[in-house]
């Protein structure tokens, strides 16, 4: 550890004592780098014992604490550290990492800034508090640190990642994707799986289904077992309307993750839209078996009304919308049904006790228009 710029110990000891702690503190870090952490926390006692407010002990102390995990105990150290040594640089770094861990996401930035204040040009410290941003939402302040790394170093992937999930959170897709892309042209070979399914999910939220493939693909040669890349191809098959293809990739993720509840509805909402009911009707009531779940439950009522049991669908969407009364989609499914039976009234009756919740939707509203104009 580098001699702290603030020198309160140092000034009122001889040259031995001086020799002593350094050649403790040395022992003590170098067992920290080992990972032997009990015989670090020994070092670090005995200085503290001559010399309570020594900053190496103490920071070497919360460097114990904190690869314990005791995050709490750890940053009792760093804040001792620092009202003695304000500008501890270790300190200050320590007790951001406490504070992230703690998920104190403004403390843990405002231990960054401080850092910052000695080293303002540190990118990995710029990156944790772009991160920190991200992760509270604050786009702004977010983007505007990631900008600095960029500054620093305008090739940084960490950066360039940060922006592209940045933008990928707020909807903003091909932001999103211009900044993944610029990782992929400089090394196209050498780039990280997760930019290639990023930039993937960024196409499939476009609806650019055919590039999306290209990039899940490239990414399943990496990692033929790859959770994101298998649902991406999956999904991107689904919306280019190719189901057959898409139950290939559904069915893969199920080889190595039997019981996933939603990859289970996705293979039953499949098979039905193939028309292949039994099929489909057995994965709804595997995914059923794993725990209650909306859409399989919805999966299984609109089996009832393709098989013309529509009575029996609207039984089992009306016990959907006890839990979920907002769900416009229940209501057009059971006014569909009730089409279906011969009861326009209670379709209408129906699609209207939507709008009683003060909620306005165009497909319930058209709906409304046409059932009156018939």
């Amino acid at each position: 550890m580098v001699e702290d710029q603030d020198s309160k110990d140092t000034t009122r000891m001889n040259q031995e004592e001086i020799e002593e702690i350094t050649t403790l503190s040395k022992r003590g870090y170098q067992l920290l780098k080992e990972n032997l952490i009990n015989g670090a926390e020994e070092y670090f006692k005995t200085i503290l014992e001559k010399y309570p407010t020594n900053n190496y002990a103490l920071v070497g102390l919360g460097d114990v604490e904190r690869k314990r995990r005791n995050f709490r105990k750890a940053l009792s150290f760093y804040n001792s550290c620092l009202n003695n040594y304000p500008n501890n640089n270790y300190a200050h770094f320590g007790a951001a990492d406490c504070y992230k861990a703690l998920n104190k996401l403004e403390e843990a930035i405002s231990s960054w800034k401080h850092y910052l204040e000695n080293d303002p040009n540190n990118v990995t410290v710029l990156s944790r508090i772009a991160d920190s941003y991200r992760r509270l939402k604050n786009f702004p302040s977010s983007k505007q640190s990631y900008l600095q790394v960029l500054d620093i170093q305008p090739t940084n992937n960490y950066a360039l990642i940060g922006l592209g999930y940045l933008h990928f959170d707020f909807h903003e897709f091909e932001l999103a994707l211009k900044y993944w892309e610029e990782m992929y042209t400089v090394d196209p070979d050498g780039v990280d799986i997760r930019v290639l399914t990023s930039i993937g999910n960024c196409h499939r939220k476009l609806k650019t289904f055919d590039n999306g493939l290209v990039f899940f693909k490239k990414a399943l040669e990496l990692d033929s077992l790859n959770f994101f890349a298998l649902f991406g191809i999956a999904d991107c098959y689904r919306g280019l309307l190719e189901y057959e293809s898409s139950l290939v990739y559904w069915l893969k993720i199920l080889e190595n993750d039997p019981n996933n509840k939603i990859i289970l509805t996705r293979t039953g909402d499949t098979y039905r839209v193939l028309k292949k009911y039994d099929m489909a009707e057995e994965y709804y009531r595997r995914a059923l078996k794993i725990n209650f779940d909306t859409y399989a439950i919805l999966g299984l009522a609109l089996l009832s009304k393709e098989r013309g049991d529509y009575e029996e669908a609207i039984e089992r969407i009306e016990k959907l919308l006890k839990n979920d009364p907002k769900n416009h989609r229940f209501y057009i499914e059971i006014s569909k049904c009730y089409v279906e039976l011969g009861k326009p009234e209670m379709a209408l009756k129906t699609l209207k006790q939507f709008q009683s919740l003060g909620i306005f939707n165009i497909y319930i509203s058209t709906m409304i228009d046409k059932l009156q104009e018939s």
